[in-house]
């Protein structure tokens, strides 16, 4: 074969190998005019390659970016390219009065003897870019009812807080919770429940402004963020969606529920200047609005119940903190006998503390509100147990404390509501008692009488449970709530704590003795012993001995310290009464203390 028909046959498969690209090829001059034009970019541009590379009409690449920032963008790149640096960019590709499309062009320089060119590559991105919007789409809203979520919530709020503002006007917050979710989902299942956010989606976007930002920030909470609005457009906006959602009943496979909800505002002003301040203070809001009846609205105050819900939220976080950074700490404070009987004791009732991360010692009744309504109870009761158990079984501060009697020290514990309502609780404590190797007599646990009188089936369940295993029952702050005694037949305890505020005035008040007299009757009857709590004073003691209460436990005969601390102690129970100190007085009617 001679040099020329070698050369055609070279064209041509060039040309063939070009044309069955997939991909869109082009070459342009230093004009931008089109020299070559493969098939498939003929194609998408709807215009055949001689019309494309007429000689003396050739047609710039630039006819086919609609948009002038793509127009731009490829005269740059151009330039970039013949200046020695390829180059890549997406932009917008269509034919003349035609659909666009979205292209990657990868452009590099050809040097030839007539002068550079730029061949060019053209790839239809489409597909990969409406997957990037749909994950973009997704990370930015709700799948369920399509609002914005939570993330987005959160950025659209930090720019609404960073935006400065005209003098006088602010932005309001509106944190809207559904009331009846939970019966929906536990009456007729969660695809019905899913239905009632779509529906109370809906109804949202027909209330609110096309301004404000709607987002669904939780399970049943919903956000509604209006900017640059005045507190009274806030408060008729808040109106409407709590007349709207109440006055629209839910109807599913026949059933009706009367829906409502509850709605804290947070008017943001320069007091609140933060995105989690903002949003906590809504969120106090609108738990206050729950706790006052529900189905209404409550305005963020910074004080009052508001403030003290917020304050609890803000325990949340520590509480987990402390959980997992192991700044829980376990105190101990004796009971003591108040007669002689050598048979009794020693007994020590364990308490919990927190150490700040500045070090400081908190004490339970400052944040054990925040543990019990937050659902934290159960994981704070396991660590205790966790933690008593080993000091038991390393003799850790008991060891050393044996009267004459050379009895074992009895452990009184704490157990919250919530953990009496876990069924997985006594499979736990039977687990940890085996691991340890404690003997379960050394351990009593303490529930108080408003719990166990809630749910009385439960605790006498529990109670039987533990019992069974070899531990021990106290009912705590006993007399707090005595509109009824029977149930103490169900509740086969040892111990009655008799509450501290009847203990404080036994020596003056008649009727807080006569009490008194009445349960340690009551308990003698039924075979059980008594501790009085609050014990402050040798006037009380005397009173109690009179009576025949068995054990008195309070600052005066012993103030709550660490419990490893015990251990260097030479075990004699101080009869030095001490005055009692207001200011380390912790309330007796909290459950850990």
């Amino acid at each position: 074969m001679d040099q020329p028909a070698e050369n055609d046959l070279n064209l041509q498969l060039l040309r063939a190998y070009i044309d069955s690209a997939n991909d869109g090829i082009f070459v342009v001059c230093d004009e931008m005019k089109f020299h070559v034009a493969n098939q498939r970019l003929s194609h998408w541009l709807a215009t055949p390659e001689h019309v494309l590379t007429d000689h003396c009409h050739r047609i710039p690449f630039t006819t086919f970016l609609p948009e002038v920032l793509d127009h731009n963008l490829f005269l740059r790149s151009l330039q970039e390219t013949l200046a020695g640096t390829p180059a890549r960019f997406d932009c917008k590709l269509a034919p003349i009065n035609g659909a666009a499309r979205w292209v990657e062009i990868s452009m590099n320089r050809v040097a030839l003897e007539i002068g550079d060119l730029v061949i060019g590559l053209v790839r239809d991105v489409g597909k990969q870019r409406e997957v990037a919007a749909e994950l973009e789409r997704r990370a930015r809203t709700d799948d369920l009812t399509g609002l914005a979520n939570r993330s987005e919530f959160w950025g659209g709020l930090k720019r609404a807080v960073d935006q400065p503002k005209d003098v006088g006007v602010k932005s309001g917050l509106l944190y809207v919770d559904l009331d009846q979710l939970k019966l929906v989902n536990e009456t007729c299942g969660h695809i019905a429940g899913d239905a009632l956010l779509r529906d109370t989606a809906e109804t949202l976007l027909s209330i609110v402004p096309q301004s404000a930002l709607l987002g669904r920030l939780g399970g049943d909470e919903f956000g509604v963020l209006l900017e640059s609005n005045d507190a009274t457009d806030t408060m008729r906006i808040a109106r409407r969606i709590l007349r709207a959602i109440g006055t629209r009943p839910f109807r599913w496979n026949g059933a009706t529920f009367k829906v409502s909800c509850s709605i804290g505002v947070v008017h943001i002003s320069p007091g609140l200047s933060n995105v989690p301040d903002i949003l906590g203070a809504a969120d106090a809001a609108c738990y206050v609005a729950k706790d006052k009846g529900r189905a209404r609205i409550q305005i963020y105050t910074g004080h009052g119940l508001c403030h003290r819900r917020r304050t609890e939220m803000r325990w949340v976080e520590r509480i987990c903190s402390a959980l997992s950074e192991d700044r829980f700490l376990l105190y101990h404070q004796r009971i003591v006998p108040i007669g002689a009987d050598p048979n009794l004791g020693p007994f020590h009732e364990i308490l919990l503390r927190l150490r700040g991360q500045n070090g400081s010692i908190i004490r339970p009744n400052i944040f054990m509100p925040a543990a019990e309504r937050y659902n934290l109870m159960p994981a704070v009761d396991r660590w205790v147990v966790e933690q008593v158990l080993r000091s038991v079984a390393d003799d850790i501060g008991f060891g050393h404390t044996r009267t004459g009697n050379d009895l074992e020290p009895l452990c009184f514990v704490n157990l919250s509501g919530a953990s009496l309502n876990d069924r997985q609780f006594p499979h736990f404590l039977q687990r940890k008692i085996d691991a340890h190797g404690v003997p379960p007599e050394r351990l009593c646990f303490e529930i108080t009488e408003t719990v166990a009188i809630q749910n009385l089936k439960r605790a006498s369940h529990v109670v039987h449970q533990l019992k069974e295993q070899g531990c021990r029952f106290a009912l705590d702050d006993f007399g707090s709530g005595m509109s009824s005694l029977s149930y103490l037949k169900s509740l086969p305890v040892d111990y009655l704590k008799i509450d501290g505020s009847l203990i404080r005035g036994i020596a003056v008040n008649s009727v807080d003795k006569s009490i008194v007299c009445a349960i340690q009757e009551i308990a003698r009857d039924m075979g059980i012993s008594t501790i009085a709590e609050y014990v402050e004073n040798p006037d009380i003691h005397d009173v109690l001995s009179r009576i025949g209460v068995h054990y008195g436990q309070g600052y005066a005969i012993h103030e709550p310290c660490p419990l490893p601390s015990i251990a260097t102690e030479n075990g004699a129970i101080t009869k030095e009464w001490k005055a009692h100190r207001t200011d380390m007085s912790i309330p007796v009617t909290h459950p850990f203390d």
